[in-house]
């Protein structure tokens, strides 16, 4: 039986990998996707993911948007390595499917509230708002998510929007706070993971020849892999939210510990950082499963050889 889940996302070029690999993969049933604002604003993630889901084939899945801005904050985006639109590199139509009338909080609620209690994973690869805001405004229903898997946050590799945080926890801390401290069944792929995830040169070219869909991931890899590059120095770029899908479909790919991490809301220029209590220093309980390494080679073929099915479906 595929396993549900409902993807929380704010397209970024990461993130439409991220829902093609999910949307290629059999195990899973994606039950919706709601977006919220992050990379870029609301109304171009909800674009965004219709784009994504149009472009898949899969314009089935009903897509929601969600929270426009944080828990308590001012919005901050990441034109500056997404471009514009949020999905800059190849130029793709308009979507032609609606966007949902229902808000993305409420989807969440009324899909945890009619599932089967521990059936559905939540999936965010992106601020946690529309999470956080479920689990404020619905706190039953909490204990009914299976797991909830999310791309998020750092240890060792620390900040990579300031010194100390990475961008999803740092637009929404309060958010985070909330998720963290929910008790919910919690599994994170930090920075410290997906910058191990870069993608190469052969793997990029692999991708363009496998017809519309791997043209699209190629195009989106060559912009984005530009801002890493410049930061970084690397060769590629990290795909950071697919992550979060191949650890569904391949949780032996990857390896961490269970561990307690708590979300620093107050520093002067800490605001934002995960507290990773990596070597049990503290007594406080672990939360989370916090992951730390990948098997680069497998994962990054597993992404291509689901991505290369969405072509071949469409070519019949």
């Amino acid at each position: 039986m595929a396993r549900k889940i409902i993807i929380d996302t704010d397209p970024g070029q990461d993130d439409a990998v991220a829902l093609l690999l999910a949307m290629a993969s059999p195990e899973l049933e994606v039950l919706g996707i709601t977006c919220v604002a992050g990379n870029v604003p609301l109304a171009l993630t909800a674009r965004n993911a219709r784009i994504v889901c149009e472009l898949a084939g899969r314009d089935d899945i009903p897509v929601f948007a969600g929270c426009d801005a944080p828990l308590q904050r001012r919005l901050v985006t990441a034109e500056h390595v997404h471009g514009r639109s949020g999905l800059d590199g190849i130029t793709l139509p308009d979507p032609v499917m609606p966007l949902q009338d229902r808000h993305g909080v409420d989807f969440l609620i009324d899909t945890l509230r009619s599932e089967p209690a521990g059936t559905v994973t939540l999936v965010p690869i992106g601020p946690l708002t529309n999470i956080a805001t479920a689990f404020r405004r619905a706190p039953d229903v909490v204990g009914r998510v299976k797991q909830v898997v999310m791309m998020g946050g750092a240890y060792f590799e620390v900040g990579n929007v300031t010194p100390s945080a990475e961008f999803n926890i740092f637009v929404d801390p309060e958010a985070a706070q909330v998720v963290f401290a929910s008790g919910v069944d919690l599994v994170v792929l930090p920075l410290d993971l997906t910058h191990r995830a870069l993608t190469s040169r052969a793997w990029v070219e692999r991708m363009r020849v496998t017809g519309p869909v791997g043209r699209a991931v190629a195009s989106w890899t060559d912009f984005f892999e530009r801002y890493d590059q410049q930061k970084y120095g690397n060769a590629g770029a990290p795909l950071h939210d697919p992550c979060t899908i191949a650890w569904l479909l391949r949780p032996d790919l990857f390896d961490g510990r269970r561990i307690n991490v708590e979300i620093e809301t107050e520093g002067r220029f800490t605001t934002g950082m995960t507290v990773a209590d990596w070597w049990g220093v503290t007594d406080r309980p672990a939360n989370a499963l916090f992951l730390r390494h990948v098997e680069t080679e497998q994962l990054f073929d597993l992404i291509a050889r689901r991505i290369a099915s969405l072509d071949k479906a469409a070519a019949g």
